[in-house]
């Protein structure tokens, strides 16, 4: 290598650190790498309803969407942490409440307006499978989605094992005609998703509810209150998921989308509509098992009040004849010099035989009157 090339080498090495240095001083921070972060799970570019090749960095999407018509970009995030967060929201001009509250996850569904951005909060559920109900036994597991909708672009942050929106996307993208009304259709999806996922836990829930009824209402009774209270638990954590949901949906059939920035496009509003419809028969369902659920809770507590009932009557006749021997052994353990049929011969004889026959008839009394 000459001299010339070594001194080639050494300038670029120069002047990349010197622009390095430039950028910490001007804007405080290095450029960030433009690669896609962890948290992402997918970014695409749709045009017309259908998706542009390639998975880009959503900056350069967004970008490429605002340049382009009838395009938005649909950036979808797992957990995100802070800094990630951060820089989406700089690149997509997210509000700082917004932020703040895309890094927590247990938020209310809710439907929110910051300026041009729209913000949906849904609640994801999940079936837990499990052998047998027990005290500690997980049925429905739950998380979040937060849907950010703009002007050309819709960003989706979930938190929580559960609601998994890869299908989402493949769905939707399969139906072109839907997807080109915008960032809205995104919305629809995750929307229609999350109700028949409701509608899906809520049938598994229902076959819980009837071994629980059927274990409570057996001859044997072999339901422990124990179990149906972990059951009740977890179908009041459902119920909060799905029922908080109707306000928001309401708020958006009702808001005016005529140019599609308020709420959702008039092309749209039908299949909102249906989604409402799906939900009020979820709710009604969970509200029902929440309810069944209560009477069964009430069933049992009153058959263990019958059953200790029982128990404390056949306590009680069995101590009532154990204390008629006790009497009548405790009168001839007196040691008096005059009582009857002590010098009798066949006395002792007599006493068991009075204590047998005292016994006898009580627990015939006890067994007739169905205490024994």
């Amino acid at each position: 290598m000459d001299q010339r090339a070594v001194r080639d080498r050494a300038g670029r090495g120069v002047r990349a650190l010197a622009r390095r240095l430039l950028g910490r001083v001007e804007g405080g921070s290095p450029t960030p790498r433009r690669s896609n972060p962890d948290a992402v799970v997918d970014c695409a570019v749709y045009v017309n309803g259908r998706r542009e090749p390639g998975r880009p960095h959503y900056a350069d999407a967004y970008a490429h969407a605002r340049r382009g018509r009838d395009a938005f970009v649909w950036l979808g995030l797992h957990e995100p942490g802070p800094a990630v967060l951060a820089a989406v929201g700089r690149t997509f001009g997210l509000d700082e409440l917004i932020v703040e509250q895309a890094l927590t996850d247990g938020h209310r569904p809710t439907v929110q307006r910051h300026g041009p951005v729209t913000v949906l909060v849904l609640r994801t559920a999940g079936y837990v499978e499990h052998d047998e109900l027990t005290d500690t036994s997980e049925v429905i597991d739950t998380g979040d989605v937060m849907v950010l909708l703009g002007n050309r672009f819709a960003i989706t942050v979930r938190h929580g094992a559960t609601g998994a929106l890869r299908s989402v996307r493949a769905d939707i993208e399969r139906r072109p005609a839907l997807l080109a009304a915008g960032p809205w259709a995104v919305a629809y999806a995750v929307c229609a998703r999350m109700v028949d996922t409701y509608l899906e836990v809520a049938g598994h829930v229902e076959r819980d509810l009837e071994r629980v009824e059927e274990a409570v209402f057996a001859r044997d009774r072999s339901a422990d209150i124990q179990h149906i209270y972990q059951l009740k638990r977890e179908v009041v954590e459902f119920k909060r998921a799905v029922l908080p949901l109707q306000a928001p949906m309401r708020t958006l059939l009702d808001t005016d989308g005529s140019d599609g920035s308020d709420g959702p496009p008039r092309t749209l509003h039908r299949w909102f509509v249906d989604v409402d419809g799906r939900l009020s028969r979820a709710v009604d369902r969970v509200a029902a098992y929440d309810d069944l659920l209560t009477s069964i809770v009430q069933s049992r507590l009153a058959q263990l009040a019958v059953e200790q009932n029982n128990d404390m009557r056949k306590i009680a006749a069995w101590a009532a004849i154990a204390a008629t021997q006790t009497g009548i052994a405790g009168i001839y353990g007196m040691n008096f010099d005059h009582m009857p049929e002590l010098a009798w011969r066949y006395g002792y004889a007599g006493a068991v035989a009075l204590m047998a026959l005292a016994a006898l008839a009580l627990y015939r009394l006890f067994r007739r009157s169905g205490w024994l």
